[in-house]
């Protein structure tokens, strides 16, 4: 074994240089590092890289919809090259509710795909990066990460990780038979409601969200009739604007984690959307 590899064996911070498929780990935080991964070279114009945050199991970062008190990840590809398109992939996330509020988070070890849309058979991600990192107390983390898209062969290693990233990312329900009906305005406060279909769903597993994450949902709630689940508007909120809003409802069951796109009617006047397509 040559010198050189054999030191970046022992002591891996010595090796500093960018890898195939990875940049290197950047510090942003008290025992919090975050680096760039890429699953390998980009096939039928797409590719597939991830931020890799690496940090303790006591300290969390913000799903897509933060909640009341998360801080929303922010993404800049603008400095980049050969890059049409980007789109974060995110994996089903944790419900937490401290002192009455209600965020959507990961804890630990995350890793966050994001799929790139090419427009060419190379380029160069140049990416500004914001989000939220909290321990004991919370801070914007902000980095910069560069990685080139032009590898010859797949990072086995790298890829393996987004692979796994990727099977806890919710699916698109494409059985016949819809796993949820119609979701509901409640005239008789802030909250709307969703009709279950299929008995395999984990009812406390429910997250509604709207493209833009406004209003936020939390929790679900029992309801008088059995196959209803009451999702309260948190914060202040005119039901009669959610009237024609499409909604996101995700959801787990036994083979995983499912999302399927609902309008929300208003109350006993909604049609009952069939299955998602």
């Amino acid at each position: 074994m040559h010198l050189m590899s054999a030191l970046c064996l022992a002591i891996p911070g010595l090796c500093l240089p960018v890898l195939a498929g990875e940049t290197p780990w950047q510090n942003v935080a008290p025992d919090v590092s975050i680096r760039l991964i890429s699953a390998g070279p980009v096939t039928d114009g797409k590719a597939l890289v991830a931020l890799e945050i690496d940090m303790p199991e006591s300290t969390k970062t913000y799903w897509r919809v933060p909640g009341e008190t998360g801080l929303p990840l922010d993404l800049d590809f603008s400095a980049s090259t050969g890059i049409a398109h980007y789109a974060p992939l995110w994996p089903y996330p944790l419900r937490e509710e401290k002192g009455g509020l209600t965020d959507y988070v990961y804890y630990g070890h995350t890793v966050l795909p994001i799929e790139l849309t090419m427009s060419g058979p190379q380029g160069v991600v140049d990416l500004t990066a914001t989000l939220g990192i909290c321990s004991e107390i919370c801070v914007p983390a902000q980095l910069q990460l560069s990685l080139p898209l032009a590898d010859a062969e797949p990072d086995a290693a790298n890829g393996l990780r987004i692979r796994q990233a990727l099977a806890e990312v919710p699916i698109a329900w494409t059985d016949k038979a819809a796993p949820v009906g119609g979701v509901e305005m409640l005239p008789e406060g802030p909250a709307i409601a969703i009709r279950l279909e299929n008995d395999g769903i984990d009812p406390q597993s429910l997250i509604a969200a709207t493209a833009t994450g406004e209003p936020l949902f939390g929790a679900p709630q029992k309801s008088p009739h059995g196959d209803l689940v009451v999702l309260p508007i948190l914060g202040k909120s005119d039901n009669i604007a959610l009237d024609g809003v499409d909604v996101d409802v995700t959801f787990m069951t036994d083979m995983g984690a499912y999302v399927v796109s609902r309008t929300i009617g208003a109350g006993d006047d909604a049609d009952e959307p069939g299955p998602e397509e």
